[in-house]
C-alpha cells in the first residue's frame, strides 16, 4: 500500500511544485490553470470509460440452439370402403299419350246460371218475435217460512230491457199456505213472506228480447210467478 502512495506522490510532485510556484506568482492564474487541467483529465477519463463500456456490450452472449428436426410419421386414415349404390332401374320408354278431341261441343248450353239475390232496402236478419226466457232462477227460501212449514207463491212484475236483462222488479201479490200449492183444493191466504226473495230472484232472470221490425225493444209489465214448496224428505 505504501508503494502505491509513493508512486502517486512521485507522479503528482512535479505538478504540485509547479502549482505552488504559479500560486505564489499569481493565485488567480494558478487557480484557472489548475481547474482547467482537472477538467481535461476528467474528460479523458470519461471517454476511456465509455469506450470500455461499448466494447463490453458488443460481446455476443447469445446461446445458439440446436436445430430441431421432426421425424417423419405416416398418418393412418380410418376411411373404409363404401359400397357403391346399385344402378337405378332403367326408365320405361315414354308411353304414347292418347289424343283427345278438344273440339267445342255444338248444340249444348254449358253456361252456368248466376244466382240472383233480392235484398230489400231496410231489411233485417232478425225475425220478429216475443221474448223468450233463457234460464230459470231458483229463489232463496225464506228461513222464517221454512221454520213454520209455510209454502206459497209470489207474483212479480218487471220490465225486460232490449238487452234481455230485468229491471224494476216488484212483488204485486203473495199468498201462503201449509199445504201443497200445486193442489187445486189448497186454500191460500194473503201474505208478504215470499215477496222480497221473489223480487231479488226476478232481477237474475235472463231473456231473449222481443224483436219488432228487426230491432230489440223493451217490454213492460211482465209477470212471473215464484212458487215455494218444502221438500217433505
Amino acid at each position: 500500500m505504501s508503494q502505491v502512495f509513493s508512486a502517486i506522490n512521485t507522479v503528482t510532485k512535479p505538478f504540485h511544485s509547479l502549482y505552488v510556484k504559479a500560486f505564489n506568482t499569481n493565485k488567480y492564474v494558478a487557480g484557472i490553470g489548475f481547474s482547467s487541467l482537472i477538467t481535461m483529465s476528467l474528460f479523458f477519463i470519461m471517454v476511456i470509460l465509455i469506450a470500455l463500456g461499448d466494447s463490453g456490450l458488443k460481446e455476443d452472449t447469445s446461446v445458439k440452439l440446436a436445430d430441431v428436426v421432426m421425424p417423419e410419421r405416416e398418418i393412418d386414415t380410418f376411411m373404409t370402403e363404401v359400397d357403391k349404390p346399385d344402378k337405378p332401374e332403367e326408365q320405361p320408354e315414354d308411353i304414347a299419350q292418347p289424343e283427345l278431341d278438344l273440339a267445342p261441343l255444338t248444340g249444348l248450353d254449358v253456361s252456368i246460371a248466376k244466382p240472383k239475390a233480392n235484398f230489400k232496402a231496410g231489411g233485417s236478419f232478425f225475425r220478429d218475435g216475443e221474448y223468450i226466457p233463457l234460464f230459470k232462477v231458483v229463489p232463496i227460501y225464506p228461513r222464517r217460512a221454512q221454520e213454520r212449514g209455510t209454502m206459497g207463491y209470489s207474483l212479480v212484475e218487471f220490465t225486460i230491457t232490449d238487452t234481455g236483462s230485468v229491471e224494476n222488479a216488484k212483488a204485486i201479490e203473495g199468498y201462503c199456505t201449509n199445504s201443497d200449492p200445486n193442489d187445486p183444493a189448497t186454500e191460500f191466504r194473503p201474505c208478504t213472506m215470499f215477496n222480497s226473495a221473489s223480487a231479488r230472484a226476478a232481477l237474475k232472470l235472463k231473456y231473449k228480447p222481443k224483436i219488432v221490425d228487426g230491432k230489440a225493444v223493451a217490454v213492460d209489465g211482465v209477470l212471473h210467478r215464484f212458487t215455494y214448496i218444502l221438500d217433505e224428505s
